[in-house]
């Protein structure tokens, strides 16, 4: 287990990396022994830095959710994230490429929490019961490492990747008889479909990235308070983008969402 002082260290290597939107090695090169419970102790560095600064965390994500995200990332575990206020872009808002170093897009699904979930043993039944809605997503994950390469260690330290995300068509209740497992999904790029997919691709329910979640969280003393919004990784594979690009994703019975790229 790496030290404090370390652990300090790294977060404010991978935070000027994200703030400055500049490329850094693998921190697991310089720090070969450096393991997962490291890496989420740098983003717990990072969110008391986010804090200290002004940010609000308005929830968490799961990223490499999917078969087709863990062979594209070359991992084979899920891995979770913190958000913040700072992340939103609004729907069909624009995001800068300046502040980006290597975006890709990802369409998810999102919870919006109507009552705080915690514990181990959560059924996907009581995951519906406590959301108030669910929501089309676009996430702009963007790594802060050299040429896109990492390892799961070092994805971690660096947030999982989080960069920014949108919201956006319709929120609808998951209680009102919905199939959250059945909800197909295209995503475009200048109007050209880039991917397709269905949302059983994310562990086969994506309320089970959510049970996923509670489970890292409840093993370190935490847990999803009410109002929490939750993005359940992306259902395809990531799209990666230039300035001018446009991407939009349209969700089954969920209506549409989309972001502009600009320099």
């Amino acid at each position: 287990m790496l030290q404090e002082s370390t652990i300090k260290q790294l977060a404010l290597r991978v935070a000027n990396a994200q703030d400055n939107a500049c490329s850094i090695e693998k921190l697991t090169i310089a720090y070969p022994d450096m393991t997962v419970t490291d890496s989420y102790r740098v983003q717990d560095a990072l969110r008391e830095l986010w804090i200290g600064r002004g940010e609000r965390i308005i929830g968490m994500k799961a990223g490499l959710t999917s078969k087709a995200k863990m062979e594209q990332m070359g991992v084979h575990e899920p891995s979770f994230g913190i958000l913040s206020n700072r992340m939103a872009v609004p729907e069909n808002g624009a995001a800068n490429m300046a502040k980006l170093v290597h975006p890709r897009v990802e369409a998810e699904i999102a919870f919006v929490l109507g009552r705080d979930l915690r514990g181990r043993h959560c059924s996907i039944d009581e995951i519906i019961n406590a959301t108030d809605y669910v929501i089309p997503a676009l996430e702009i994950i963007d790594s802060r490492y050299e040429k896109f390469k990492f390892d799961l260690i070092s994805v971690i330290a660096d947030n999982s990747s989080s960069s920014l995300y949108v919201t956006g068509g319709r929120p609808l209740d998951p209680k009102s008889g919905m199939d959250l497992q059945t909800i197909g999904v295209v995503i475009e790029k200048n109007g050209e479909i880039q991917a397709l997919g269905a949302s059983a691709a994310v562990l086969g329910h994506p309320a089970r990235a959510v049970q996923m979640l509670l489970e890292h969280l409840d093993d370190r003393g935490d847990y999803l308070a009410a109002g929490s919004l939750v993005l359940t990784g992306g259902i395809t594979e990531a799209i990666p983008v230039h300035v001018g690009d446009v991407v939009s994703a349209r969700f089954q019975d969920m209506g549409s969402v989309s972001v502009r790229f600009t320099d």
